[in-house]
């Protein structure tokens, strides 16, 4: 777990996002998939999710929600000199889309690079840009979660394919001095993250460069992810929580990763939150992995939900198996 000082934290300067033009409701995906609005609502508590055409990427998707980060924040590309960028469907093995992003927002020099830990990747890229702007190897960050999960689905499987869909996600970070007595200062207070490699098979890809040569498709035991994610998200929280002397009463906002409604509705349970405290845009989104967090902080931010000054975690699980929390206030 990392904490930062009182007196420097990393904080949000500007949130951002962006997503495929084409919308696709349940009922249209019924018309391909041997499913159901009633079957995938009843389930997911998905209505609706965005699929990327033939011209859009993850990389088109990240320059999206970087640029509108940057804007909410006030500044250019070139005021940024770190891009961390969580993804599970890279545009290429190499180079990192990370460096597409860098080349499109007119960033010369820095740090721009990739980091994969699927629906957990924001939380880890969060806490790697975290941790490197408070050691001074950059003054500015962009960390931002993209994915084209709709790339590696298997459009036969509709225990998974109606699951997920496209996005991008993105937070401009930068480091704030506290004044001297403030009791509630802004920015990343603590971060804690997971990993458990023993249940890779729960949820994976089966394929890659050095295992098929292939790029593979998403597979997934459903019923051992779900009560994984539920005690492992209470549990990741409450520990984030605790040595800051929190507790979920102190929390304005919980902003989940969006993988399930029936998920988000069984940690909160589990955590004692009202379900009014709880960000979900599942129903619209569906599961776009890494985007997930940010992506559905944007859309809190954007409407007016989170405003300055509130007290806020994100988590998430995913493949790996990966968990994280991280507290910020915003």
């Amino acid at each position: 777990m990392t904490q930062q000082t009182p007196a420097e934290r990393c904080v949000i300067l500007g949130t951002g996002s962006q997503l495929p033009a084409r919308r696709v409701s349940n009922a249209e995906l019924a018309e391909t998939v041997d499913t159901s609005d009633d079957w995938i609502t009843e389930r997911t508590g998905i209505k609706f999710r965005y699929l990327a055409g033939p011209d859009e990427t993850t990389s088109t998707l990240a320059i999206g929600a970087a640029r509108a980060a940057l804007d909410a924040a006030g500044l250019q590309g070139s005021d940024v000199d770190l891009i961390v960028l969580a993804t599970a469907t890279p545009d290429h093995t190499f180079p990192a889309t990370a460096t597409k992003v860098q080349a499109a927002i007119g960033m010369v020099g820095g740090i721009a690079f990739d980091v994969a830990a699927v629906c957990s990747g924001f939380l880890y890229a969060l806490s790697v840009a975290d941790s490197m702007l408070r050691t001074g190897m950059a003054r500015r960050a962009l960390v931002i979660g993209a994915e084209t999960f709709s790339r590696i689905l298997d459009w036969e499987d509709r225990g998974t394919c109606v699951l997920f869909g496209d996005g991008a996600g993105a937070v401009v970070l930068g480091l704030e001095t506290s004044a001297e007595g403030d009791t509630a200062p802004r920015g990343i207070l603590a971060t804690q993250l997971h990993s458990d490699g023993r249940h890779h098979d729960l949820l994976y890809v089966d394929g890659g460069p050095s295992t098929t040569g292939t790029v593979g498709k998403v597979r997934m035991r459903g019923r051992e992810v779900f009560r994984h994610a539920v005690v492992n998200l209470a549990e990741v929280m409450e520990q984030v929580m605790k040595p800051l002397g929190l507790t979920s009463a102190d929390i304005d906002w919980v902003v989940p990763h969006q993988a399930n409604a029936r998920i988000l509705d069984a940690t909160a349970r589990k955590l004692g939150l009202p379900p009014e405290k709880v960000v979900i845009t599942v129903d619209q989104h569906a599961n776009t992995s890494a985007a997930s967090v940010p992506l559905a902080l944007d859309t809190a931010v954007r409407d007016g939900r989170i405003r300055r000054g509130d007290l806020m975690v994100l988590e998430a699980m995913g493949g790996g198996l990966t968990w994280g929390a991280a507290v910020i206030r915003y």
